[in-house]
């Protein structure tokens, strides 16, 4: 069964690591998949495609500056065509020698997806003096509240962190209808909310007078567009 979008496979390959203990997020940072051990903050990378390509090569390569352990993930497909993406044994081999780990996912019509690791990253992460883009990287994981997207989708909003701060903020201010941004970050309990309020990224805030600050009719909608991400907050708080 042949999948339509890079995408599908994001589902299948995060229950894998899932049950492995990792806590899993989508488009951290430019990553289609991002893992972290809450023990051990042991970091994977994951990069997917349908098919194995030598843009899905180098793209592992290039994650493996950020000082994680990478995988590609490809769509295992079950027809004997004699394409590339099913010599396998020669791809396994090409990761191999990479330090970069290999996994497919067969998907089936009556049963779920099954995920296969053809090969794993033995050895340590390679570590590049460009470490500056790893602690980004944790940072942004840790400070979303939620995996709200789904790797490898294309043209779609990324709930990232600083929208969620965004969003914060916004929620507080219809609240409060009215507010300075130093009520406001009390409010709210985000620390940049100044410069969120003056940059206006989303156009959600408006200011009418020194100091004081509403919510435009757009941040009214976002809202309402984003109340997955902010039932997530109150859930985790139950």
């Amino acid at each position: 069964m042949a999948i339509a979008k890079e995408e599908e496979l994001y589902d299948p390959i995060k229950r894998y690591f899932v049950h492995k203990g990792f806590e899993v997020k989508a488009e951290v940072n430019h990553c289609d998949l991002v893992a972290i051990h809450p023990d051990t903050e042991e970091t994977i990378i994951v990069e997917m495609k349908k098919t194995f390509n030598l843009a899905l090569l180098l793209q592992g390569v290039e994650r493996q500056r950020l000082g994680a352990q990478v995988y590609l993930a490809i769509e295992r497909n079950r027809k004997k065509s004699g394409a590339v993406n099913q010599r396998y044994g020669d791809l396994t081999e090409l990761c191999r020698r990479l330090n970069i780990g290999l996994i497919t996912v067969t998907f089936y019509k009556t049963k779920p997806a099954a995920v296969e690791l053809l090969c794993l990253p033995e050895d340590e992460p390679i570590r590049y003096q460009r470490v500056r883009k790893g602690k980004r990287l944790l940072q942004e994981f840790k400070e979303r509240s939620g995996d709200y997207n789904v790797g490898g989708s294309h043209a779609r909003k990324l709930v990232t962190s600083y929208r969620e701060k965004a969003l914060r903020c916004a929620l507080s201010l219809q609240q409060l209808e009215i507010s300075s941004p130093k009520n406001l970050s009390t409010h709210c309990g985000v620390a940049n909310v100044p410069t969120i309020l003056r940059h206006n990224y989303y156009g959600w805030f408006n200011k009418i007078e020194r100091g004081k600050y509403t919510l435009t009719e757009d941040g009214h909608a976002a809202l309402v567009e984003y109340e997955e991400v902010i039932n997530g907050w109150t859930n985790s708080l139950l």
